[in-house]
């Protein structure tokens, strides 16, 4: 529980709005993004409203990939019947403008650059750093596991100075020659 003294109330909210977002965020990006959840997986988050149905069909829609939530692009949320300042791309907006939703605490959810719209943890792609953290686990296990395969190598070429008679058994021979070159 974080505290809330000092916020409007409004404010109080936000977090309500961002996990929303951000767990929602998680299942459409391992479902489409990055394909690692099942139809069937997918769906039963869908049904049991473990995310948002309507956030992600809007997030399949041209224009509306970074959407913080539906209630910033209903005309019957705002005046005059337009939408959230957060809709609006920042090359649109005067210089040193600074957007905020009031209700959703979003930093501007236009399509765009890849920035944190919230400004906050729950602005993060979880899926893409989860899958990032996975790789890079891959790639550490791999590197381990060369090692330890040249490891090997180095061992089985170690004892290569044994040569094995016809029976079987090994008969080591010894050094070749005297590490001047000589024979002797």
């Amino acid at each position: 529980n974080e505290p809330h003294e000092g916020l409007r109330k409004n404010e109080s909210q936000w977090p309500i709005h961002q996990i929303n977002w951000q767990k929602s965020r998680y299942i459409y990006d391992m479902y489409y993004t990055f394909k690692k959840i099942s139809k069937e997986v997918y769906d039963y988050c869908i049904t049991n409203k473990i995310a948002d149905a309507a956030l992600i069909a809007k997030w399949k829609r041209p224009g509306y990939e970074r959407l913080c939530s539906t209630y910033v692009v209903n005309p019957r949320n705002y005046k005059f019947g337009t939408v959230s300042i957060c809709r609006v791309p920042k090359q649109f907006l005067t210089p040193g403008t600074e957007i905020e939703d009031p209700t959703t605490g979003c930093r501007g959810c236009a399509s765009g650059s890849g920035e944190n719209i919230f400004g906050s943890k729950y602005g993060q792609y979880l899926a893409a750093i989860q899958i990032a953290r996975e790789n890079r686990q891959a790639m550490k296990l791999a590197k381990e596991e060369a090692e330890k395969d040249d490891d090997e190598d180095e061992d089985n070429n170690e004892s290569g100075d044994e040569e094995k008679e016809p029976d079987g058994e090994s008969t080591y021979k010894g050094p070749v020659g005297a590490a001047d070159g000589s024979s002797g």
